[in-house]
């Protein structure tokens, strides 16, 4: 069998994982990226820094794997949600994209709801600002020189697709997070992408995440050392494809994803839809099978913010201090919307809060409570799955926040689930993207390839830390529905 390669493209790095024949993970190479946030609310990035990124850590891989990377035939893209890479009629990027966290169209969000009053019905999800559709009534409002100049529009990932095959095209679980997308019958639906002024020529062709979607243009085969023919699979959002990283493919089976934000998936043999407590319903990357999501904006985030906040080197040091000086639960809470948040609130104007401090509060008791904030909010949004219907008794963890046990003792605890640490965790969405590669060049059966990595370790919930979380659940709950219209009067001022 043919070795393959894994891109993933996040909101801080892009992440290339190559596996070899047997679908292990042989080596894998990280290249920085940056942020760009202009204005209050905004959250861009510059389209091409992706694809520098991408060859950069592909050329690295090819200087350590020679032969493994010749082996390479299938080639599978990962990447965050909902940009609005926006391309005119000679593919050129018309503008920086606008990214999964920015929160500037929240009044195109109530504009696209009374525009498609069924939207909600069609697409599985509320419209917020995050994704991609309303972002375009942003842009035809505000910039509408460069709106009517845009004759494609592209997800991130897919932008790399273009770049690697000449390709425009789209999978099924990334296409699911636009709001353009009858998610139900998995295809482009002529009403919504119509109610932003487009057309659906616009849109990129759809396939599954398993399928042959372009073959790696000759020119970049030969710079990264991979054979010619070596075919790009449709891919994955990085949600869906962290889930085929770890194994999480049949109906029942859930994954947290601890990255930039946080994520909780379950999978779903049907589409079902909780649009009033702010779930996401997408399909997953493989064909009959879909998804629902609670998500919350900044998770590791917040642990890198506090880390920087109270001088340290990052959030190694940060969980290192919570376990040497901060054993107990804090006395402190944290809100940890620093980007507003997702589920269950959807409320892009919601801010980071700390309550609760006094002359005795260290930085230790502060970088505990804001692991526990990130957990009661993950707390929240497994809530509103359960309130749906779907039931969630162990999460595999995936992300770059996986390493941390420490936190994962405090998760446990606040959702009230048994937390699984498997190997390559921290690797998850590039390793999924791998193996769907893999699939679209072999054709193999997904159970064969998209196998639960090797467990490492389960982590139960403490009955005592289930029983003050449930108790501290409810203040920080109150907390933030005190502080709520607060923050639209300070969006307003």
């Amino acid at each position: 069998m043919p070795a393959s390669l894994g891109i993933d493209l996040g909101t801080s790095g892009v992440k290339v994982v190559l596996a070899d024949e047997t679908g292990h993970v042989v080596d894998h190479e990280t290249a920085p990226l940056t942020v760009s946030r202009p204005q209050r609310l905004w959250s861009e990035q510059d389209p091409e820094s992706w694809w520098v990124a991408t060859d950069k850590a592909a050329r690295a891989l090819k200087a350590r794997n020679p032969k493994v990377m010749a082996a390479v035939a299938g080639i599978g893209l990962s990447g965050h949600m909902h940009g609005a890479t926006l391309l005119g009629a000679d593919d050129k990027v018309l503008r920086p994209c606008i990214l999964w966290n920015d929160g500037r169209s929240g009044a195109e969000c109530a504009e696209l709801e009374k525009l498609v009053p069924r939207s909600r019905a069609i697409t599985g999800n509320i419209a917020m600002p995050g994704f991609t559709a309303p972002k375009l009534l942003w842009v035809k409002h505000h910039e509408p020189e460069i709106f009517a100049a845009v004759r494609s529009v592209l997800l991130p990932k897919d932008y790399l697709r273009l770049k690697l095959a000449g390709e425009k095209a789209s999978d099924m679980s990334d296409s699911a997070g636009t709001l353009w997308m009858d998610t139900g019958a998995r295809r482009w639906s002529p009403e919504m992408v119509a109610a932003t002024g487009l057309d659906l020529s616009t849109m990129p062709r759809l396939v599954e995440g398993s399928e042959q979607a372009g073959t790696l243009r000759a020119e970049v085969a030969e710079a990264w050392g991979i054979g010619k023919g070596a075919v790009i699979a449709g891919g994955a959002g990085d949600n869906a494809a962290g889930a085929i990283g770890a194994g999480v493919i049949e109906p029942g089976q859930a994954m947290l994803s601890l990255g930039t934000s946080g994520v909780i998936f379950a999978v779903s043999d049907g589409f079902r839809p909780n649009a009033a407590r702010a779930v996401h319903a997408f399909c997953h990357c493989l064909p009959g099978l879909w998804h629902q999501m609670s998500v919350m904006l900044s998770a590791a985030a917040c642990v890198d913010w506090a880390a920087r906040l109270i001088g340290l080197s990052g959030a190694a040091e940060l969980v290192k201090l919570v376990e040497t000086e901060a054993p107990n639960p804090s006395n402190v809470i944290f809100l940890p919307y620093l980007s507003g948040e997702r589920t269950p609130h959807n409320n892009p104007n919601a801010t980071g809060v700390f309550f609760g401090m006094t002359h005795e509060t260290g930085r230790a008791e502060l970088a505990r409570a804001v692991l526990e904030g990130v957990a009661l909010g993950l707390a929240d949004g497994i809530a509103a799955l359960r309130e749906a219907g779907t039931q969630i008794a162990r999460l595999s963890v995936i992300g770059g926040g996986a390493r941390s046990k420490a936190w994962g003792r405090i998760l446990a605890s606040a959702l009230d689930v048994v937390i699984d640490y498997r190997r390559d965790a921290d690797v998850g969405p590039a390793l999924g993207a791998a193996r769907l590669g893999r699939l679209a060049a072999t054709g193999e059966r997904v159970q064969d390839v998209a196998l639960p990595a090797q467990l490492e370790e389960s982590l139960m919930p403490d009955g005592k830390l289930i029983s003050l979380y449930a108790e501290r659940q409810g203040q920080f709950r109150e907390l933030y529905k005190a502080l709520a219209p607060r923050f639209a009067a300070a969006q307003a001022s």
